[in-house]
């Protein structure tokens, strides 16, 4: 990760793995011109990587003067070092045998076959991207405190809260008193008898779920430690933790960004339960031992049934 200052502001990230993905990440701060402009790149990167910045700004609506701000809003000194980005990004992905257009839309009567191609693609897309922009000694600092939690909090509504159900079982099974909250009532007061030594884990794509958010600034007002997942940097969720674990997401036609964000959560979060099964190895083998023996009559007796 590179990062430069801009306008005499505070240094702005570029990661260079991923423009695509920086540019994405960015998009709901900007507005009116500098949002045309991201978006004309985001539908279509390989011709942005072709365009001048004459022909960028015309096709966008807007001025090279324009294109010029977005370049240096993104870290970059300008448009060439942007378009080389791009179109390096864009000849990996070529030569990582990407072959299915990723922005391509998904059309109502499209073959079953295609459809599978395309959301193989998009995943697997926004799983490179994911590993590409993850922070691991932030990913360290989340798995020692949870290694070393008295307990931990886990909040998310709707599409999150069923990941953060994954996660609780995960933890569970490995001796980890955690508990997944998805009733903002019943999360807030959880959160409230929370202490130093907790952690509180929300997750939310967007950052910006309310009641997320409130569960848990109410945890880090009582002392636990607080670990964000989203895929936005500067939302209100990561401002808010101590700890922040970025996933990124490769929409398709009816795969929305908050829907197509579960599997990237999944695998940073199943990145984290293996950290932390690392850092508690004998408790976490004994653990899974004693529950694997506990359940295992009934999968025998399931097993005899058949």
């Amino acid at each position: 990760m590179v990062e430069r200052e801009v306008d005499g502001h505070a240094p702005t990230a570029v990661v260079d793995a991923s423009v695509i993905l920086t540019v994405r990440a960015k998009l709901p701060e900007f507005t009116g011109a500098l949002q045309r402009v991201a978006e004309l790149v985001l539908a279509d990167p390989a011709s942005a990587a072709r365009s001048t910045i004459v022909e960028l700004a015309e096709r966008s609506g807007t001025s090279p003067a324009t294109v010029t701000r977005f370049c240096r809003a993104l870290g970059f000194e300008g448009y060439a070092d942007l378009r080389l980005g791009i179109a390096a990004e864009t000849g990996r992905a070529r030569a990582a045998g990407w072959s299915v257009d990723i922005g391509r839309e998904i059309e109502p009567g499209d073959p079953l076959e295609k459809v599978l191609e395309q959301v193989m693609a998009a995943d697997t897309r926004a799983m490179h991207d994911t590993a590409s922009r993850l922070d691991l000694s932030e990913v360290e600092r989340a798995a020692q405190a949870i290694a070393g939690a008295s307990r931990v909090s886990i909040f998310g509504a709707s599409g999150s809260a069923l990941v953060g159900e994954e996660m609780q079982f995960s933890l569970h099974r490995i001796g980890v008193a955690a508990w997944a909250w998805t009733d903002v009532h019943n999360g807030l007061a959880s959160a409230a008898l929370s202490r130093p030594g907790d952690v509180a884990l929300g997750i939310s794509h967007s950052g910006q779920t309310r009641e997320t958010i409130e569960m848990l600034a109410e945890a880090a007002g009582h002392g636990a430690t607080t670990i964000a997942l989203t895929s936005f940097p500067r939302s209100a969720l990561a401002e808010l933790a101590d700890v922040v674990l970025l996933t990124a997401t490769q929409a398709t036609t009816f795969r929305p960004d908050a829907l197509s964000a579960r599997h990237p959560q999944l695998v940073v979060l199943d990145l984290l339960y293996v950290a932390v099964a690392q850092r508690t190895h004998q408790r976490s083998h004994a653990a899974l031992q004693r529950t694997a023996q506990a359940v295992d009559p009934h999968k025998a007796a399931k097993d005899g049934q058949h």
